[in-house]
């Protein structure tokens, strides 16, 4: 018996949530943008409407302007989407317990069980989505299918408030004829490679060699032939199932251009500092440190080194990334976005070597650290910020946008 998956997509989510609760712009074109101020000036969702006039997830806010001139701008609301994003969830779980989020708007739901029930996969796509925009207020698309990857290309196929089934009878006539970028997983640049052998569309790819996939693409190439035959077996995971972390990092794109290496020195601690109160509160320690550099003209580099030791103090984090950092910039542009990442990761309370000379310190900074998280549990993350900050507050990597809590105590 063939599974039946579905993946429900939430249309223009971000900015459907905004119309809804602002019905004076429902009409208008709409699209959620980030700060202009902080340089995070882009259009993170649009509405249909703002489709239509070639607006784009991505552009600058001048960019969509441009395009859309009666274009209506409004900041994000992460917080009321995470509250949609949940109840959405709590219409699924009415259906199945094998949920699995794939972004804040997207879900996989297993229901091959709950067809015994409650009827055919489409009859179930069709209660979702009308119980959601009963419910919710807002639209759903949901595709269904035998698999994820087709189901996910089955809610991209018809956009919005609509139901597409992919079985194995008409697969190859509804995604063989799609291009290959369409398929999950498919990025621009393995979407160059496969342009480059004669690839364009899905059906290209399933009809391929499997030998010159690999030859071109590695292991890759074989796994996008399995998905583009259908052939993917990938179960769905339970919400609840926490995937296995493999690093944690931070980034930011600063509010003006880093011009010195003072400056790099201030946001890598600060970053170091975020990522390290992750890893605390993971029960984590990492021992390889990423750094990665976009320049003034959007290039971007990224280099790494391993420390000495596993660690989740962010001066430890900190003075590697600055001496990566060293060596691997010698100022011929300004930088426009930094960020700190920390791999080869294992539980805090794995063995590992102690060095008879360093402990008694490593020891104190780790309680210093665990005693700051401690404070910033109770007062709020800006009531003990890095007296580094003193230099250029605009520097945080942790904005709070208007609400920032000026610290109380700063920490060397």
């Amino acid at each position: 018996m063939d599974r039946v998956i579905l993946h429900s997509d939430l249309n223009s989510f971000y900015a459907s949530v905004e119309c809804l609760y602002n019905p004076d712009i429902r009409d208008k074109p709409v699209a959620v943008c980030g700060s202009q101020s902080t340089r995070h000036g882009i259009v993170l969702a649009r509405n249909l409407i703002a489709k239509k006039f070639g607006v784009k997830t991505g552009d600058t806010v001048r960019e969509a302007i441009d395009k859309c001139p009666c274009l209506v701008v409004v900041p994000p609301d992460y917080e009321r989407y995470l509250r949609f994003s949940v109840l959405a969830r709590d219409v699924y779980k009415r259906y199945t317990d094998l949920v699995e989020m794939f972004g804040i708007d997207e879900c996989w739901l297993d229901v091959t069980e709950s067809t015994r029930l409650f009827g055919s996969g489409e009859k179930i796509a069709h209660e979702i989505r009308n119980t959601i925009k009963e419910e919710l207020g807002i639209t759903v698309s949901v595709g269904v299918s035998f698999n994820k990857i087709f189901a996910k290309l089955g809610s991209d196929i018809k956009k919005p408030d609509a139901v597409t089934v992919i079985d194995r009878e008409n697969y190859k006539n509804k995604v063989w004829k799609l291009p290959v970028q369409d398929l999950l997983y498919v990025g621009k640049s393995t979407c160059r490679k496969l342009y480059n052998i004669g690839i364009y569309t899905i059906g290209d790819l399933a009809c391929a060699p499997v030998k010159l996939l690999s030859r071109h693409l590695g292991k890759w190439g074989e796994t996008l032939w399995l998905f583009a035959n259908g052939y993917d077996e990938t179960p769905v995971q339970k919400t609840d199932n926490q995937p296995i972390i493999k690093s944690i990092g931070n980034s930011f794109t600063t509010p003006r251009d880093l011009q010195n290496n003072e400056d790099v020195k201030i946001l890598l601690f600060v970053l170091s500092d975020s990522v390290a109160e992750r890893l605390r509160r993971h029960n984590l320690r990492g021992r390889t440190v990423q750094i990665s550099i976009r320049d003034s003209e959007l290039m971007t580099i990224e280099r790494q080194a391993p420390m000495e030791n596993y660690t989740y103090t962010s001066l430890e984090i900190a003075r590697k990334a600055y001496e990566i950092f060293l060596k691997s910039w010698d100022w011929h542009k300004n930088i426009r976005l930094l960020g700190v990442r920390v791999t080869d990761l294992i539980t805090a309370d794995t063995g590992i070597q102690l060095s008879l000379i360093d402990e008694n310190r490593r020891v104190k900074r780790e309680l210093l650290e665990k005693s700051i998280d401690s404070i910033r549990a109770r007062f709020g993350h800006y009531s003990v910020q890095r007296a580094l900050l003193l230099l250029d507050n605009r520097l945080n990597a942790n904005p709070a946008e208007d609400h920032v809590i000026h610290p109380v105590c700063y920490f060397r």
